[in-house]
């Protein structure tokens, strides 16, 4: 411990990322990458934005950014709020509209960030353990609370709650505000984001590194009522105006006005996941119902982290978590169909 760090520093446990390992021939599915490159039209505008005016500022409010995904979701610009990656949009959610004198609720198997922002932000927090199927049982959440948020789907589990369950989660804690973190929704899910005029108490965060392809771009949004996207300004505008550079606002413009290819690219990774998730219960994998692009499978004769390492010995990663219940699962991320046939060829040599 150094003697010049904050109190605060000693008491963190940082979020670990996913393996980015330099390997030859890898099969890389540890980090729910698009395997899919992005639409070319995001790469005309970030090369187009790439100029001269990268001397100046961008614009600190991103606001063509949030006009354009206003038109997509139905609400106004004021209803949106853009960051640098969804992960620093729940941060400022954590430090402005999270911490309460009674405890933020989330699940106890879910975004392992969730946990090391509470900690950062030192918010008391209660995580309600999932269902013996790994399943969000929302009654479990009937209980004080300052505020709760949610994975929709669930990750790592890939498991999705219908939008009626989210709503009526939404109109039983109206003192409270309600994050739904929708990384995966465009997978499989529906999202809340139809709910937001009706719900004064609700924010839906979403994120282009996953359908748009965009993880190495970094650019997420919330939408919500006025007073919640004042609260993560407030927050934004006292750490840093400037969050998402010209190249970023430029390419996400791009991605969300490209409908197309976004209905094209899940499209295939959606085939993907249902031929890999037949694949693997043909060799006596238990397979989670996955709404996401990847799933959640164990093998009843097999350690989990046996079989990681066993895959990364012939270049193919996937993500092991040495936790309680799921110590035994692997997360798979959907590849192209090249790489999910490595993955299979890969276990049938191990299995």
């Amino acid at each position: 411990m150094s003697k010049y760090w904050s109190p605060i520093v000693s008491k963190l446990k940082p979020y670990v990322p996913g393996e980015q390992p330099r390997i030859a021939n890898l099969v890389k599915l540890n980090t729910n990458e698009c395997p899919y490159g992005p639409s070319e039209k995001v790469l005309d505008a970030i090369a187009a934005a790439a100029s001269s005016d990268l001397r100046l500022y961008p614009d600190p409010l991103a606001l063509k950014l949030r006009q354009a995904i206003a038109v997509r979701y139905g609400v106004t610009a004021e209803e949106v709020f853009v960051g640098n990656g969804s992960d620093e949009v729940l941060a400022h959610i954590f430090a402005g509209l999270l911490k309460h004198d009674a405890p933020l609720l989330y699940p106890d198997i879910s975004y392992s960030f969730y946990s090391t922002y509470a900690r950062l932000f030192e918010i008391d927090t209660v995580e309600i353990p999932l269902s013996d199927r790994f399943e969000i049982d929302l009654a479990d959440y009937d209980r004080p609370c300052g505020a709760i948020i949610l994975p929709n789907p669930n990750a790592p589990t890939g498991i999705a709650l219908p939008l009626a369950d989210i709503e009526r989660l939404v109109a039983s804690h109206p003192d409270q505000p309600v994050v739904i973190d929708e990384a995966y929704v465009d997978f499989g899910g529906q999202s809340a984001a139809e709910l937001v005029s009706k719900y004064e108490n609700l924010l839906v965060v979403q994120t282009f590194s996953k359908s748009r392809a965009l993880a190495g771009l970094r650019v997420g949004f919330a939408i919500g009522q006025r007073p919640l996207i004042e609260a993560l300004e407030r927050v934004k505008d006292s750490f840093n105006s400037y969050p998402l550079g010209r190249p970023a606002q430029a390419g996400a413009i791009a991605a969300i006005e490209d409908e197309a290819w976004f209905e094209d690219t899940r499209a295939k990774i959606i085939a993907s996941r249902d031929r890999l998730t037949a694949e693997l219960t043909a060799r006596g994998f238990e397979v989670l119902p996955s709404s996401a692009n990847f799933v959640f499978a164990r093998h009843p004769g097999h350690r989990g982290e046996t079989l990681m390492k066993a895959l990364r010995e012939r270049a193919v990663l996937v993500r092991h978590f040495a936790k309680p219940r799921i110590s035994d699962f692997l997360r798979i991320t959907i590849g192209t169909d090249a790489e999910c046939a490595r993955l299979i060829e890969a276990l049938d040599e191990i299995l």
